[in-house]
């Protein structure tokens, strides 16, 4: 259970803050996180000096009083707002492990593209939050840093790989968030934390200053975009962190919801490597659909796709295959050497049930998987042509005004190291990952057991607008973030 702090601060009641005092902001949000962060463990490295020294230039700036109010918003459309990053992101003099032992002592020299897009909008970096080792599983947990606890209750993961960064504005410990997402990272945290994520169209917002970056055809699935406990904060956060990329987008284009074509899918249809979806899911979900209907007077059309149920294999052959030049994935075992020599899982797991090993289970766990699960050639073009398929059966279906309604999981935010035991539940968001396709997840109250519910609202190809409309209208009828420690 977690005390309030500004449960109604939104961007724009930050920037009327700073008319008083922006080392005053800054001094609160620290505060904040001293206060949580021994609990949830989310802020692994700050820069609290440094950010009071910015915050004093901002407040410098300001008195001076050489710009007025609308100069300052369109140069600085961030001017001293708290911003925190996930480690896995360059954040200059703050580490960047990505939660792997051997890197412990690397330290960032320059900032990656996106958090200097936001620096340079006038966010403040607060610190750096916890990840997955690797980025690549969903409880954010490592050999460096710890394990991270959802606010809401302790015991619970915040999922990953962002989930450190979930965790922390949840626990109102900052206003925005970079995250970095190639099967869900930024929208399963998202919804264990009961917040907002917003995976782009791909190829919109820079992926360059992360590690481990993409390479080869995962070039193709890897998305950076913005968390926040505010929807309103979604857009310009996009737009600062897109840059010149902003004009693949629409989003300066009007939305009409009672126009958007709304299609809904409870389920995935029924694959047998994923838990099937919680009933106050499904209750949520339906209160949705209802309300649109009510609410908008529009006819929200339920759709079976066939193959959505073959999500994970989809995602685990396209993410293990070659480019169009050949290219080949790098191996994970290669990245757990980190530039040095290949790890040997089966070794790494006898060290680990010895106490010995420096990597995580989960990560012991996928490098075996990956020595020992491979899919013939013939099933592999199998699955591919589904990929496509599904692809062009997405697109035709949403065309440039539609959204699809769809589980941002199966299961509400569940008990530290119980993801062991359903590993591929991450299917219902990496499904869209392989497709390309903008999705908004969008918090929609909380569980019986105080947990955060929600739903994916997703788009065509550079149909952001859409999602982020909807994820707006959604917050005004549902409530939005729920304070951690609300009964």
């Amino acid at each position: 259970m977690l005390p309030r702090l500004f449960a109604g601060e939104t961007l724009c009641s930050i920037i009327l803050l700073l008319e008083v005092s922006c080392v005053d902001v800054i001094e609160t949000y620290i505060g904040r996180i001293k206060q949580v962060n021994p609990l949830i463990n989310a802020l692994v490295r700050d820069r609290f000096e440094a950010a009071l020294q910015e915050a004093h230039q901002v407040d410098k700036l300001l008195l001076e009083g050489h710009d007025d109010e609308e100069t300052l918003q369109e140069k600085f459309p961030f001017l001293g707002v708290p911003v925190t990053i996930k480690e896995a992101f360059a954040l200059h003099g703050l580490p960047n492990t990505s939660g792997l032992v051997n890197r412990r002592n690397i330290i960032s020299v320059a900032d990656a593209t996106v958090v200097s897009r936001l620096k340079q909008a006038g966010t403040i970096p607060l610190g750096v939050t916890n990840c997955s080792e690797l980025c690549m599983w969903y409880e954010s947990s490592n050999r460096v840093y710890g394990r991270t606890n959802n606010p809401y209750d302790l015991g619970c993961i915040v999922g990953g790989s962002s989930g450190g960064e979930g965790c922390i504005l949840a626990a109102a410990g900052s206003v925005i968030g970079i995250g970095s997402d190639i099967g869900g990272s930024i929208r399963m945290p998202a919804f264990f934390n009961g917040i907002f994520g917003h995976k782009p169209t791909t190829g919109v917002v820079p992926n360059e200053g992360q590690f481990p970056n993409a390479m080869g055809i995962r070039t193709n699935f890897l998305c950076t975009g913005p968390m926040c406990r505010y929807s309103e904060d979604l857009e310009p956060m996009l737009r600062v962190m897109a840059g010149p990329n902003i004009g693949k987008l629409k989003l300066d284009e009007e939305v009409s919801l009672e126009n958007i074509k709304f299609y809904s899918m409870e389920h995935d249809g029924g694959s047998v490597f994923v838990s099937r979806v919680d009933r106050e899911i499904l209750q949520a979900h339906r209160k949705v659909v209802k309300h649109l209907e009510t609410d908008l007077g529009v006819q929200v059309q339920n759709v079976a796709i066939r193959d959505m149920k073959y999500s994970f294999q989809i995602w685990s052959v396209m993410m293990s295959s070659s480019d169009s030049n050949g290219q080949e994935t790098q191996a994970f075992t290669e990245l757990l050497g980190d530039h040095g020599k290949p790890v040997w899982p089966s070794w790494e797991l006898v060290k680990w049930m010895m106490g010995m090993s420096s990597h995580t289970l989960p990560a012991i766990a996928l490098g075996l998987t990956e020595k020992v699960v491979k899919y013939s050639p013939r099933e592999n073009a199998k699955l591919a042509a589904k990929a496509q398929s599904l692809q062009t059966q997405m697109v035709n279906l949403l065309g440039d005004d539609g959204v699809l309604l769809y589980p941002s999981h199966p299961v509400v935010a569940p008990r530290h190291h119980t993801p062991l035991a359903m590993p591929f539940n991450f299917a219902y968001t990496a499904i869209f990952n392989i497709l390309g396709l903008p999705v908004t997840q969008c918090p929609l109250g909380l569980s019986k057991d105080h947990l955060p519910l929600g739903i994916q609202v997703v788009a065509g190809p550079h149909n952001d607008h859409l999602t982020l409309a909807v994820a707006r209208y959604l917050e005004k009828a549902f409530g939005g973030w729920v304070p951690p420690g609300t009964s």
